[in-house]
């Protein structure tokens, strides 16, 4: 997460939204950027992302600190500090590539939605990507590298707008996403069930502790935010469903 927004993305930093999707920049056109297995030039290259490739879905970054705090740390603030340079867990938009790419490539995306493709957005594939990012963000803040998607500001990303109280308090217990209070996660797969007057329906399936789990997720646009983003009604385990 570049320090390098306009006014418009500035001030959603410091509401605590962040762009919904990057860009590479200043890579030359006949290179790639590298996604590396972690933050920095010492760790394997495990993929590439095109030189003008837009639409990319940022994880988390480090070293960490909040939209807030991003924004409002000055260039000498950082040089006090003597930070190492920032590094972002980013994906490409069609899921299927994940890496750590340096921050000084990426800028807020500023691609029109309709450049090159049907004016028509893919919603299926918006709603099975909110879902693995979902789980991403957690998997990332239970290990304290990232604000969590069901903690504010980041649950209204995820969320309905009418939802995020709910889900900000949601009691003690098995954890909301996984139904349990320890888990050891393999064989993870998220996928698309179906689509019906808008309502999309989206299943994961996972294995905790070798015993197969899964998770429905209800999702449709929620008009009481800007824009009528898709996000997450509700998420349905064997015995309880989560928020509502």
């Amino acid at each position: 997460m570049g320090i390098i927004f306009g006014a418009a993305a500035a001030q959603a930093q410091l509401h605590g939204h962040g762009p919904d999707a990057w860009q590479v920049v200043d890579v030359a056109p006949d290179d790639v950027l590298n996604l590396r297995m972690g933050p920095g030039t010492q760790y394997p290259i495990i993929g590439s992302f095109a030189p003008d490739e837009n639409g990319l879905v940022q994880v988390t970054c480090v070293p960490f600190m909040t939209y807030e705090q991003g924004m409002n740390l000055s260039p000498a603030s950082r040089q006090h500090l003597d930070l190492p340079s920032r590094w972002c867990l980013m994906t490409s938009a069609d899921s299927h590539r994940q890496g750590w790419v340096s921050a000084r490539f990426l800028a807020e995306d500023v691609t029109p939605a309709n450049a090159g493709k049907d004016s028509t957005p893919d919603v299926e594939a918006m709603a099975v990507r909110l879902v693995e990012r979902l789980y991403s963000l957690h998997e990332l803040a239970l290990r304290g590298q990232a604000l969590s998607p069901l903690e504010r500001p980041r649950a209204q990303d995820f969320f309905f707008r009418d939802d995020v109280a709910l889900v900000v308090d949601h009691p003690e217990g098995a954890d909301p996403l996984y139904d349990a209070q320890d888990f050891d996660i393999t064989d993870f797969e998220v996928s698309l069930i179906s689509m019906f007057r808008g309502l999309i329906s989206v299943e994961v399936s996972f294995r905790n502790f070798g015993h197969p789990q899964k998770v429905g997720f209800a999702l449709r646009a929620d008009t009481q935010q800007q824009g009528a983003p898709i996000r997450i009604m509700e998420i349905t385990h064997r015995d309880w469903s989560f928020p509502r």
